[in-house]
């Protein structure tokens, strides 16, 4: 009898593990039902196991990394127009059309119009991870609310990438992609590090980062934003490293022409190219007497799915060009077009033909309007 039960036994586990490997493990969740999800605030939010309707706040890259994630954009409602921006400007519009039908008429800035968001029946919001006041006023309307950081981390691009996706796979279990990003990114990483390690102090390269950019205005990323992790993470100097505000911070001509900077590199965050630094047509600041300016090594970041200067699921390819681009020499041998296209099909399934891939290195001035700078 004993062996005969313990027969059983087996049978019935074979019988069970059989079921979950035959759907990814997701069969095992009732599909009315819900489950528990910690977010990057810490918070325990009750999500359903069923999710066909997403809305996000005014953290713009999340949509794109959504729309990858799931090979598809029909689950996404709603977002800020911001994001709308970069998707109309760039390959997420083209990879999945569907994004474009999303409601933007919800949120103004960081302000949601909470009547209009219920109209949209969001199963889930996502909502930036310090705005406390949204996750109050989400919490009130009953609506669950997922808040996810892009500062959580330091800054780190390839960190915060990771984390996006890992809170992805908890919300959607059974949806693995967390190991593949990862992975991608860390060869990437290893890569540049093995080549830029050996650069003396003399060598490494000053660069500006550009960020928001209009008539009035000039911000630039201090020790505390992105563009300090990208200069660390490709051996160069960000020459505004002495500013300790957190995120963007205002500057001034005169100071810029005190770090007078070797390279800068403009975000999509803005709508400038190089051209309008070299010819001095917006404003009426003169970059004549900056260096990187006089060399003629102006850049604008690439726009794949969404803003490179944020984390994002082009971080990998983003490092990679902005290692290129700074140090030339050092990766003469990258074809970053042929990367990017190896990058999409192998992480992603996403194949570009070779005009898409370039695109992305070539961005339209048009996704950088409509901030508050502009």
């Amino acid at each position: 009898m004993k062996l005969i039960r313990m027969i059983a036994m087996a049978l019935c586990a074979v019988i069970v593990l059989s079921a979950l490997s035959g759907c990814g493990g997701a069969a095992a969740l009732d599909p009315d039902g819900t489950h528990t999800v910690t977010d990057h605030a810490g918070n325990a939010v009750e999500v359903p196991n069923t999710i066909d309707r997403i809305v996000v706040l005014d953290i713009y890259p999340i949509p794109a990394a959504l729309s990858v994630f799931f090979g598809s954009a029909s689950k996404i409602v709603g977002m800020a127009q911001p994001s709308m921006t970069a998707a109309q400007n760039s390959l997420l519009g083209q990879l999945y059309p569907d994004i474009l039908n999303a409601e933007t008429g919800f949120i103004d800035g960081s302000e949601v119009n909470i009547e209009e968001l219920m109209k949209l029946d969001p199963d889930v919001v996502f909502y930036s991870a310090g705005q406390t006041a949204q996750a109050e006023l989400l919490a009130s309307a009953g609506i669950p609310a997922l808040g996810i950081s892009v500062n959580k981390w330091d800054y780190n691009c390839i960190e915060t990438l990771k984390h996006w996706v890992e809170l992805f796979e908890q919300v959607f279990p059974g949806t693995e992609k967390t190991k593949q990003v990862e992975e991608y990114s860390n060869k990437m990483y290893e890569l540049v590090q093995e080549r830029v390690s050996g650069l003396s102090d003399a060598e490494r390269a000053k660069v500006f980062f550009l960020f928001g950019y209009s008539d009035a205005n000039i911000t630039t990323s201090g020790a505390h934003f992105f563009g300090q992790w990208w200069c660390d993470a490709i051996g160069a100097v960000n020459v505004a490293n002495e500013l300790e505000k957190d995120n963007a911070n205002p500057v001034n001509m005169e100071q810029i022409y005190q770090w007078n900077p070797e390279q800068i590199l403009i975000t999509n965050f803005n709508a400038a190219k190089p051209d309008d630094l070299y010819n001095n047509s917006i404003g009426t600041w003169d970059w004549s007497g900056v260096k990187a300016v006089q060399d003629k090594k102006v850049y604008k970041l690439p726009l794949g799915i969404y803003r490179a200067y944020t984390p994002g699921i082009d971080t990998p390819i983003t490092l990679l060009w902005m290692a290129q681009t700074i140090y030339p020499e050092l990766f003469s041998d990258i074809d970053i077009i042929s990367e990017a296209q190896k990058y999409y099909k192998d992480v992603f399934g996403i194949e570009l033909t070779p005009e898409q891939a370039s695109s992305i290195f070539a961005p339209v001035s048009a996704a950088g309007t409509g901030f508050a700078w502009d």
